[in-house]
């Protein structure tokens, strides 16, 4: 496999806040890599920044850079990157209520993205629009496409959210919190449903969510985010069997498993910092049961381990 798109040790800050810190992280082409952390780690951050959003909100890179197939996002025009956003980027929101046009129907709205992007004509489009909406399993694709954003379920607008995706025929989606808004019924649904159509088509995902048992279901690498750093990155398999780092550790001991002891659900005392308080050395240190002298006083080193890597003082060696 070729890199698709690689964040090159990227650090992004708004005004004079730095968020993001030496962000490493490539996806591969045919690849669902999984971005986790809690609210506050920076992963909706780093999506802007992958797809050229920040100045939307006021951010700058400050170090390292963003590449989209081999090239340099910060040297295209915005005119380039805006063909690439719905085109060969195509991006999945976490609230379908407010993603859609409440003034135009559905199939519009599907139809207009495969007609920027692939030139296609008006009953080219809609044939392509319909042909989605039935590969998401959207009974009566027809009335459907004829249907305004209020007259459909949250879990049928994510449908069609991921639809809009997916028109312009893209080589990467970036998912940011697909399900949130959903059930859990329908969130396990859409998760099938998207990893299912992007194995099929050979799209990369970046999967961003806070949930460890969606990664384990879809994802083939993850990468744990915290406080605007990867803490862990590496196969799903490996790090799920034997994390290395104690906030990895944390984030899958906090997964409910069927036959699970009364009691011996953990949970992950205190809270993301926020950006303007980020403690000096490991930015997990006051959080974590293995800290030392050396976690406060300096960042941790970045080990290999096996295809993987960690940022630990004292990362959990595997057996």
């Amino acid at each position: 496999m070729s890199a698709l798109l690689e964040l090159q040790s990227l650090s992004v800050a708004i005004g004079k806040v730095a968020l993001l810190d030496g962000i490493a992280l490539t996806v591969e082409r045919g690849q669902i890599l999984g971005l986790v952390g809690e609210s506050g780690s920076g992963k909706s951050l780093t999506a802007m920044a992958a797809m050229g959003l920040l100045p939307l909100i006021g951010g700058r890179v400050t170090a390292g850079a963003v590449r989209f197939d081999g090239q340099d996002m910060a040297a295209m025009t915005e005119v380039q990157r805006r063909r690439l956003r719905g085109g060969r980027i195509g991006f999945v929101t976490q609230n379908p209520m407010t993603a859609l046009d409440p003034v135009q129907r559905i199939g519009a709205q599907v139809d207009v993205v495969s007609r920027l992007h692939l030139g296609l004509s008006r009953d080219e489009a809609r044939a392509r629009t319909l042909d989605l909406l039935t590969q998401l399993r959207i009974p009566e694709a027809e009335t459907v496409a004829e249907a305004w954003p209020h007259q459909l379920s949250g879990g049928m607008k994510q449908r069609i959210v991921i639809a809009m995706a997916l028109a312009g025929d893209p080589d990467l989606i970036i998912a940011d919190e697909p399900t949130t808004a959903l059930d859990v019924t329908v969130q396990a649904q859409i998760i099938h449903i998207l990893g299912h159509l992007v194995r099929d088509r050979g799209v990369s995902l970046l999967l961003i969510t806070h949930d460890m048992s969606v990664v384990a279901q879809v994802c083939d690498r993850v990468a744990v985010l915290y406080a605007g750093r990867v803490a862990e990155e590496g196969p799903v398999g490996p790090i799920f069997a034997a994390p290395a780092h104690p906030y990895t550790a944390a984030l899958i001991g906090c997964i409910p498993q069927a036959g699970m002891a009364k009691g011996s659900l953990t949970g992950i005392p205190g809270a993301v910092p926020s950006a303007m308080t980020f403690p000096e050395g490991c930015r997990f240190h006051p959080r974590c049961p293995r800290a030392s002298q050396a976690c406060r006083a300096s960042p941790p080193p970045i080990l290999s381990r096996g295809e993987g890597r960690v940022a630990c003082h004292h990362p959990e060696v595997s057996a």
